[in-house]
């Protein structure tokens, strides 16, 4: 018992110094949050009233985050006006040549296809030697009209001489005169028929109308030919071509005589220069389409019967030209992307033209002065926010 009680007093001392730390920290958890939250009214006391993030961060953000593009102002530039056909390549003047006489068999034949001729030169010769004696034997009957002529000429004057001893009756010089009148004509007529069988004997050669190109050659030596054997040869006049190109109804409206035109022949690089020198006065009604006839100077590479494709100039226009990257088409037509002064994209419906070396010409929907977007326009919506990048104008 007197153990017990000796060790309390030490146990009631322990227990108050503990309690008195407690105290301590409680105190200085206490003081610590009192100056927390001094500092945070002292914060907010001299921010001034700012406002709290809102909205406009939020909107400073997304720009930030907007997809970057490429735009152009592509601005205006003359642009000639032209239209597209499809068509054959043909000789400007083509002259198919025959038969002129009565024919005979080829002997021969002394040009190929390709094979430049000048007017009046011999094609292929039919054998003569029938033609050659009937020749011969005109000739000779001249020579028999000249001396009956020549005999009647010496009787007249004879007859002349002795009608005024009265040997010879007036009526006789008359007879010899009439005689005399008759040989003449008779040497007149031989002489015609001998003319007439070395023309008719010269027609048996077959000759070039006009100088020019030969196309095409379909007879051949030991080939018998007459007025029913048709064309022999087919010969480009002076070698020109054309390109007989067919255009819509509404195109051919807009090509006058002497429109340049370019040509480019199937299977070829090569373009060839070419100007309209006749436009069809007529439609096709069942295919509602028109012939514009392009001349062409020779070349070996243009070939008759080949396919072609021209542009042909028909006006010049002042137009926006972009490339073709930034020409954007669907279900509703073609579009192209605008970006508007509140940067976010804007789609413009646009009509296109012809697609020339330096972009697409725009006929409408642009001013030339809009921020057209240059790539990347499948990737965008109307109204998103986006952020421009300026480039050079497209030349």
């Amino acid at each position: 018992m007197n153990y017990e009680t000796s060790i309390r007093p030490e146990e009631s001392a322990y227990t108050a110094g503990t309690d008195a730390n407690a105290g301590r920290r409680r105190a200085l958890l206490i003081g610590a949050l009192v100056l927390v939250a001094a500092l945070l009214a002292a914060f907010f006391m001299f921010r001034g009233g700012e406002p709290a993030p809102g909205a406009g961060d939020a909107a400073a953000k997304a720009a930030a985050n907007a997809p970057q593009v490429t735009v152009v102002v592509p601005g205006r530039q003359p642009v000639a006006r032209t239209v597209s056909a499809t068509g054959s390549l043909a000789a400007r003047r083509e002259m198919p040549v025959g038969v002129v006489g009565e024919g005979g068999m080829v002997t021969r034949v002394l040009v190929e296809p390709g094979t430049w001729v000048g007017a009046g030169q011999v094609l292929a010769v039919v054998e003569r030697s029938v033609q050659s004696q009937q020749a011969a034997s005109l000739q000779a009957q001249i020579g028999v009209a000249r001396a009956n002529a020549r005999l009647a000429e010496q009787e007249l004057a004879r007859a002349q001489q002795l009608v005024s001893r009265g040997f010879i009756s007036k009526a006789d010089v008359d007879r010899r005169i009439a005689t005399r009148d008759q040989t003449l004509a008779q040497v007149r007529v031989a002489e015609a028929q001998y003319r007439e069988s070395l023309n008719r004997n010269a027609r048996l050669d077959i000759r070039a109308p006009a100088a020019g190109l030969v196309l095409t050659r379909s007879v051949e030596p030991g080939q018998v030919i007459g007025g029913a054997s048709g064309t022999l040869f087919r010969i480009a006049m002076g070698g020109q071509m054309e390109m007989r190109a067919e255009l819509a109804e509404a195109d051919l409206a807009t090509v006058r005589l002497g429109s340049q035109a370019s040509v480019v022949p199937v299977g070829s690089t090569r373009t060839f220069a070419g100007q309209v020198w006749q436009v069809a006065p007529v439609i096709d009604p069942q295919t509602r389409q028109g012939i514009v006839r392009v001349a062409l100077a020779y070349d070996p590479a243009l070939r008759p019967g080949g396919f072609a494709q021209a542009q042909i100039v028909t006006g010049q226009v002042d137009a926006p030209v972009l490339p073709e990257s930034a020409v954007q088409s669907d279900d509703r037509g073609n579009y192209v992307y605008v970006v508007g002064p509140d940067n976010k994209a804007q789609r413009r419906v646009v009509k296109t033209g012809q697609v020339t070396d330096a972009g697409v010409v725009i006929l409408d929907g642009l001013q030339g002065n809009e921020q057209v977007v240059l790539t990347a326009g499948a990737f965008l919506t109307p109204g998103q926010a986006v952020r421009p990048s300026r480039a050079a104008a497209p030349r």
